[in-house]
């Protein structure tokens, strides 16, 4: 799997480099969405916007399996469970410390697709409530 997702990966980026594949969105796109407040967009609403994608319609039947298995492992291990963490890490905080104030900033990827930082914190019943760039806190 390893040796597969390397290649592909490598595939990919040769694609990039020569013109003939190309990312749906730019990095300014994800920032406007994100300053917005917009995490309802297209953009935060796949999982795999955050991972490689592997799957492609192109591949061989067998191929298409380990493709789909990586994707999956990748999707639980370096987003959902990641994602997991850092809400119980933000909940912790504002049981153990429940007199004070605290001002938490993630990257863009924590609120992208399903199972959010923000999902869950609401899980666990806090309103979360986006601040637009420039508005005082």
């Amino acid at each position: 799997q390893v040796v597969f997702a390397l290649n592909q990966t490598l595939l990919q980026q040769e694609s990039l480099r020569a013109g003939s594949f190309q990312i749906p969105y730019t990095t300014e796109d994800l920032i406007k969405h994100y300053n917005c407040g917009d995490l309802s967009s297209i953009i935060f609403n796949h999982d795999t916007s955050q991972i490689p994608n592997f799957i492609n319609a192109t591949l061989p039947a067998h191929e298409r399996i380990t493709a789909q298995e990586i994707d999956s492992y990748f999707r639980q291990e370096l987003i959902y469970k990641r994602n997991e963490r850092m809400g119980r890490r933000v909940k912790d905080l504002l049981e153990e410390h429940p007199d004070k104030s605290f001002f938490f900033a993630f990257g863009a990827g924590h609120f992208m697709g399903n199972n959010t930082v923000i999902d869950v914190l609401r899980r666990e019943g806090y309103e979360v409530e986006h601040t637009p760039a420039g508005q005082a806190i």
